[in-house]
């Protein structure tokens, strides 16, 4: 089942959830995506056991909407201050490499010669995937912003001033409340686009946490329940009527060094994140940079 939320005619906000496929529906009495989400958290329940106790109401038409640029981010909440945006890197398989090549240095086999970037690649390798019931190695880390800097679907992403760079990482991103309990709740994944300034970041590799403190987008659904373990899309970059890069990138446990549920783990073990009513947009890494092909704004 995939969710969104959309500017209605009336100013308000519509929920509407569809199959794959099939016509989207609206939520009867949702008044936000963020409102069902925390009462099945609250409840106990499934968000598509909270779906369908609300009921479905008429038909959305998320193209109509799209053109009309009245999609929102999937989820908001009523403070932006207590959404985070948060991810982490060198998950997937080839990330490792391309943030290697990005910093222009060597990559020897020898453990004295490998950069922190292999390194940290390598230790995912080895206890990224635990055995059920023990814990992984803990993965890079990064903060983004909160919810002032989500940028909904369609919608332009504006680098600062000062920026030296933006460049597009296309990734999947987890989408979870915290219940009132303080348990994290999971209401589903979303592709996301982890824009960042990666010139910033080759300049030393310290300014990473400088780099990654921009806009990011995600969705414009999430998609509800457990990812597929092999997920594939397509990063493509136009201007005017050219497409100066296109290349596929990989996603899901099957093409990464971790699970989903380690890095769960090693972002939710901290009580800062698990403050009840707050949102967290958790994004996972990529392999796949249009600026490690040389591409420049």
């Amino acid at each position: 089942m995939l969710i969104s939320q959309i500017r209605n005619s009336a100013g308000g906000v519509t929920v509407a959830v569809r199959e794959v496929g099939n016509e989207a529906r609206a939520v009867k009495g949702a008044d936000s995506v963020y409102a069902l989400a925390m009462e099945a958290a609250d409840g106990g329940k499934s968000l598509a056991a909270v779906i369908e106790a609300h009921g479905l109401g008429d038909v959305v038409d998320l193209e109509k909407a799209r053109d009309e640029g009245r999609f929102l981010a999937p989820i908001t909440h009523p403070d932006p201050a207590h959404l985070h945006l948060t991810g982490t890197g060198l998950t997937h398989l080839g990330s490792a490499a391309t943030r290697d090549s990005m910093h222009k240095k060597a990559t020897e086999a020898a453990e004295e010669t490998l950069t922190d970037s292999m390194k940290m690649f390598r230790m995912g390798l080895e206890n990224g995937k635990p055995k059920a019931g023990e814990k992984g190695v803990q993965p890079e880390w990064f903060y983004k912003g909160n919810g002032s800097q989500a940028v909904a679907g369609e919608q332009p992403l504006v680098s600062p001033s000062f920026a030296l760079d933006g460049g597009e990482e296309p990734e999947m991103a987890g989408i979870y409340v915290i219940s009132k309990d303080g348990n994290a709740f999971r209401v589903g994944f979303a592709v996301s686009n982890e824009f960042s300034d990666h010139v910033t970041e080759r300049i030393n590799y310290l300014y990473l946490a400088h780099s990654k403190l921009r806009q990011a987008s995600f969705g414009p659904e999430i998609r509800i329940g457990t990812p597929p373990e092999d997920i594939r899309g397509t990063s493509r970059i136009r201007r005017g009527d050219k497409v100066i890069f296109e290349k596929p990138f990989l996603s899901g446990e099957a093409n990464m060094s971790h699970t989903f549920a380690n890095l769960e783990y090693h972002h939710f073990k901290y009580g800062l994140f698990r403050q009840p009513g707050e949102v967290h947009v958790h994004m996972f890494g990529t392999a796949t940079l249009s600026f490690a092909d040389g591409i420049k704004p």
